[in-house]
């Protein structure tokens, strides 16, 4: 008997890309799963893998004429590894606009690679497949992103004997189902397998590299750094390497998903340019597995554990607007007083603070960066959260805040927690199930 499917909450947007757009691209880290997102979406669409080396040799040799012996309704897997395939797309998508004739998956960003000669603007349609998230895995329908720009959150009181989230556990797991099938040695063991695959073969068909031991220390280094402000020469000064280089090699690491650069916020959008962007590794699992951190070291490494939950946040909420509202625009807020709003969400002239704390308990100054952040946007604040790791959703004294506990981010109702022996198992039923066709 096959074990569960994790539906992807992302589905009903594929789904309606699909019946009005020639081209839908389904893009995202390799492991996430974009293949079986796409099969199971489509199962009677032929399936084609760019990583098979005699597909990929002949897509490279005679782009056009591979496009144009596909058959009328096709997947194509790993299409970054022939960005040249696009221009043969455009030229088969113009002589027959026949909706979701090709559906194309990446593990790199399509649009930002050199040899794309070709966006498909106004012909395709670019959807990004995030790791799981925790709402997912839990099978929720309840979506903490929506409630807020909905202005639907409540005040709600538990007993404080309810069970607190198991946060350590959440953030060193991650949003990838393999290494959960693994004891904890061996997860790390994954990541980092995963990562030099990555480097070792993806790099190079969007970047030639000479030093993939830099790459690697570079991304060892950002797993200790994820939610600080981004430094570049201070990352060059630290590994040794020329600055020029650690931005190239940054410009890759985000073409491929595996970190994501977060701009600054200012009412002035000139100013916004000008301003250090923080910066967040994609997945909280990975991260810990490239800084040696576990569960178990939660109380001794709190400010680490305080970043990686920051890191969580801003990826989960990222991640819920792509099936919310995929017009929701994230940056962060600093101000020459150091007063921080860790994640701003804007739509149009709304605009919503989040706030994230390691704590389980609330202090008075805890709000201080969501009233900052009101009385600069003015009337367009619409509110705001503080996620912490506590029981109760409680009203905060600036207008149409909430202190929200960690759970109701992974679609749980204050109080209720389901343990994360569960959330596990649910999560090794959906790796077995798949066997790594990710």
């Amino acid at each position: 008997m096959a074990s569960p499917y994790l539906p992807r909450l992302i589905r009903a947007r594929l789904l309606e890309s699909l019946a009005d757009t020639p081209v839908v691209c389904l893009l995202g880290p390799r492991q996430v799963g974009k293949t079986t997102l796409a099969q199971r979406i489509d199962p009677e669409r032929t399936y084609l893998n760019l990583d098979d080396p005699t597909l990929l040799e002949v897509a490279r040799q005679d782009p056009l004429g591979f496009v144009e012996g596909l058959p009328e309704r096709v997947i194509l897997d790993e299409v970054q590894r022939v960005p040249e395939l696009l221009l043969a797309i455009k030229s088969v998508v113009d002589r027959d606009r026949q909706p979701g004739r090709f559906l194309l998956t990446g593990s790199a960003n399509l649009l930002l690679l050199p040899k794309a000669q070709d966006s498909l603007a106004g012909r395709m349609e670019v959807i990004y497949l995030h790791p799981l998230t925790e709402q997912e895995k839990r099978v929720s329908t309840s979506t903490l992103l929506g409630t807020l720009v909905e202005g639907q959150l409540t005040p709600r009181m538990v007993p404080d004997t309810a069970p607190l989230a198991p946060t350590a556990e959440v953030l060193c797991q991650g949003g990838y189902p393999e290494p959960s099938r693994r004891p904890p040695h061996r997860a790390r063991q994954w990541y980092r397998q995963y990562l030099n695959a990555i480097v070792q073969r993806d790099v190079r068909d969007i970047a030639a590299i000479q030093d993939e031991d830099g790459m690697l220390r570079l991304m060892e280094l950002l797993a200790y750094r994820t939610a600080s402000l981004l430094n570049v020469s201070n990352l060059s000064k630290e590994l040794g390497i020329e600055r020029a280089t650690v931005a190239k090699y940054l410009g890759i690491l985000e073409r491929l998903f595996l970190v994501k650069q977060l701009p600054a916020w200012h009412r002035n959008q000139a100013k916004r340019l000008i301003k250090s962007p923080k910066l967040h590794l994609v997945d909280t699992g990975l991260a810990a597995a490239l800084g040696r951190l576990g569960p178990e070291q939660w109380l001794t490494h709190a400010e680490r554990f305080g970043a990686l939950l920051e890191s969580h946040v801003v990826e989960q909420l990222v991640a819920q607007s792509s099936w919310v509202d995929p017009e929701l625009r994230f940056s962060h807020y600093r101000d020459k007083d150091q007063v921080e709003v860790d994640l701003v969400i804007e739509r149009g002239q709304e605009l919503w603070g989040v706030e994230v704390k390691r704590a389980a308990s609330l202090q008075g100054k805890d709000a201080a960066g969501l009233a900052r952040l009101a009385d600069q946007a003015g009337q367009g604040f619409r509110g705001g959260m503080l996620i912490y790791t506590g029981r109760h959703c409680l009203k905060l004294p600036v207008p149409g805040c909430f202190a929200v506990p960690i759970g109701m981010l992974w679609g749980e109702e204050p109080g209720q927690t389901i343990s994360s022996e569960a959330a596990m198992q649910a999560l090794v039923d959906q790796a077995q199930d798949l066997d790594m066709g990710y």
